[in-house]
């Protein structure tokens, strides 16, 4: 009588089992051949990546010598992300610039895509190894000051701007989106990343205390221009007959203040510790009622508690 096969295949599985079991191990010869075609596996794979990155850096460059320049490329972007790669027809892709056709013709449009694509650049350069970083934070500073000097001009393009840039279609086209070593704000308008991460680190040491409060300052202006261009729509005040606009108002009121308040303990700890001191107590006498002001005074207390004294060692 034949056994039945489930008993056949476990017992090759146990043969192989056994055999594997016994089988010899690594010699030191092996493992150094192993190791050597693995580390030439790495060097192919970033020679491709770097092969990709100035393929694309390349591309950028031209796409960023007029607004027109950067429109052509776009369509060049979309047509292969959206349409050559999904395997789409001609036809459609002419269709939908058809149903796009007001938004393309839009100048805001245009120029708030060279704006994401000036910051991609900058993404694209801080993952070089031989970036400085000093260079690359001056660079990010004049896209972001010129990006916020054009907001009157860019209103209803939030969705573009506020984008993460390394999933924009310029980014998806040449396969550049996914570096998890690249420590980078994901777009312009995210200025809490940007001068956190990159602006007031290189600013955070007494002798630079005053380019930090001036690199606050403008990060402070620069918030209140975006709530006031972008945020809610002007209502008019009936009886004093003026416009309002309620995100200011809201803006005025509580984030403002706790805005100054972040820049003065950033101050006192960078080494102002004698003008933010004073400064701060100034700032909670002047929003005593402010949500935040009996926090602000816990941490004006522990700022100002002494330092416990360091014992020495016999």
């Amino acid at each position: 009588m034949h056994r039945p096969m489930k008993t056949r295949v476990v017992t090759v599985l146990l043969a192989g089992s056994i055999l594997a079991a016994h089988a010899d191990p690594l010699t030191d010869a092996d493992r150094e051949a192993l190791l050597e075609s693995l580390e030439k596996l790495k060097e192919d794979a970033e020679s491709k990546v770097d092969a990709r990155f100035r393929m694309a850096m390349a591309a950028y460059r031209d796409a960023l010598a007029s607004d027109d320049a950067t429109m052509d490329f776009y369509l060049k972007c979309i047509e292969k992300v959206n349409f050559e790669d999904q395997q789409k027809k001609n036809s459609d892709f002419r269709d939908w610039k058809r149903k796009e056709a007001d938004k393309l013709s839009d100048p805001a449009f245009r120029v708030a895509l060279r704006h994401q694509l000036r910051w991609l650049t900058l993404y694209l350069r801080s993952a070089s190894e031989k970036a400085e970083r000093m260079e690359i934070a001056a660079d990010a500073q004049q896209v972001v000051d010129a990006l916020f000097g054009d907001l009157s001009r860019l209103r209803g393009q939030q969705q573009v701007l506020g984008q993460a840039v390394t999933a924009s279609v310029f980014a998806r086209a040449y396969e550049v989106g996914n570096l998890e070593r690249v420590k980078w704000p994901s777009s312009p308008v995210q200025l809490d990343d940007f001068y956190g991460t990159i602006v007031f680190p290189l600013l955070r040491h007494p002798s630079r205390v005053e380019s930090l409060r001036a690199a606050w300052t403008k990060r402070i202006q620069q918030e209140g221009a975006r709530v006031e261009e972008w945020n809610g729509e002007e209502k008019r005040n009936a009886l004093a007959q003026e416009p309002k606009n309620p995100a200011m108002e809201k803006f005025v009121t509580e984030t403002l203040p706790e805005l100054k308040w972040q820049m003065e303990m950033d101050l006192f700890r960078a080494g102002d510790e004698a003008g933010a001191a004073k400064r701060m107590l100034d700032h909670i006498t002047t929003h005593i009622t402010h949500r935040s002001a009996r926090g602000w005074g816990e941490q004006l207390r522990n700022l100002l508690a002494p330092k416990p004294a360091v014992e020495t060692q016999p």
